[in-house]
């Protein structure tokens, strides 16, 4: 398949990029970086668009039989609230809507967990009930979860109007060897309230889970969680949750061993994580040395697919 990428020199869009790469596809890269404008026998090509503009969208889709779309502000403190809310939303609103137009036959939205409400609210949010699944009510107060639940809603129209369909990913919170250990060590050592409850997602788990969605060929609009099967904690999630939490811990149901359930992703898509940040991480949170080794030779999966397109 001929597959767009968006977002391609994130962390996302460069395992994804690697990924789908490693599995025969004609892979297709795009962010809003310049390109190195030098040879790159044998890598993935590269084009600079802005998402955010149509005239861009609708040149970097055409021709492709699927889309990626990893594109976005990744969270909602860093940026003035209607920078994320405009980009987030008009980038994915031009690139579907280019979809649609052209004729692509699949499209794969990279969503958030934090959809139903979780991690960037201004009152406080806890879930209904652990694990949260594709069924829990949609409460976000900030601008990049509701961006997000708009873009799923625009997947919605999409495929009423056409013949396109769609998958929703909404990951967990992505770590792989570069950032592993400032996210998650912290909570090993010591665990803190996490409205996600622990729940992480490794970066080439999902990535193949990408790919995944890509190629299933599931009708109309779906929306899957995509998390690790376990949490980031030593102890049972149910003791921890209840420590931090007291009597104000949701209803904790007996599946839980994350805060994410993944039930409908290996049902519909075949998901079958991998990793654990056990693979990673010792006892105390620290890298172990072969991660440490395999980051510093640039071996990992999120710099080759960088250097696929042509950069390091």
């Amino acid at each position: 398949m001929r597959i767009l990428v968006t977002g391609a020199r994130g962390k996302v869009g460069a395992a994804t990029v690697a990924t789908l790469h490693d599995a025969g596809h004609d892979v297709t890269a795009t962010d809003l970086a310049r390109p190195a404008f030098e040879a790159n026998p044998g890598g993935v090509g590269y084009r600079q668009a802005d998402l955010t503009a149509a005239g861009d969208a609708f040149a970097i889709v055409r021709g492709h039989d699927a889309v990626v779309h990893a594109a976005a502000i990744p969270e909602p403190t860093q940026n003035p609230a209607h920078t994320v809310f405009g980009n987030n939303l008009m980038s994915v609103f031009n690139v579907l809507e280019a979809a649609v137009r052209w004729g692509v036959p699949r499209f794969v939205n990279l969503s958030s967990e934090t959809v139903p409400g979780f991690f960037f609210p201004e009152r406080r949010w806890l879930p209904d009930y652990i694990p949260v699944d594709e069924e829990h009510p949609i409460r976000p107060q900030d601008p990049y979860a509701t961006a997000k639940h708009f873009g799923e809603q625009l997947m919605d129209g999409a495929t009423r109007r056409s013949d396109i369909t769609a998958v929703s990913i909404r990951p967990s919170w992505v770590q792989w060897e570069g950032n592993i250990a400032n996210n998650l060590g912290p909570w090993l050592r010591e665990p803190t309230a996490s409205e996600g409850f622990w729940a992480y997602i490794d970066v080439y788990d999902l990535a193949d889970a990408i790919r995944l969605a890509v190629e299933a060929a599931t009708p109309g609009h779906e929306v899957v969680y995509i998390a690790s099967p376990d949490a980031a904690l030593h102890e049972p999630l149910e003791v921890v949750a209840r420590r931090i939490h007291g009597d104000a811990t949701p209803e904790i149901r007996p599946d839980a061993r994350s805060g994410i359930s993944i039930a409908k992703a290996r049902r519909l898509l075949g998901y079958d994580p991998q990793r654990t940040w056990r693979d990673y991480l010792d006892d105390e949170g620290r890298l172990r040395p072969a991660a440490g080794e395999r980051l510093e030779r640039g071996e990992t999966g999120v710099q080759r697919g960088r250097l696929l397109q042509g950069v390091g």
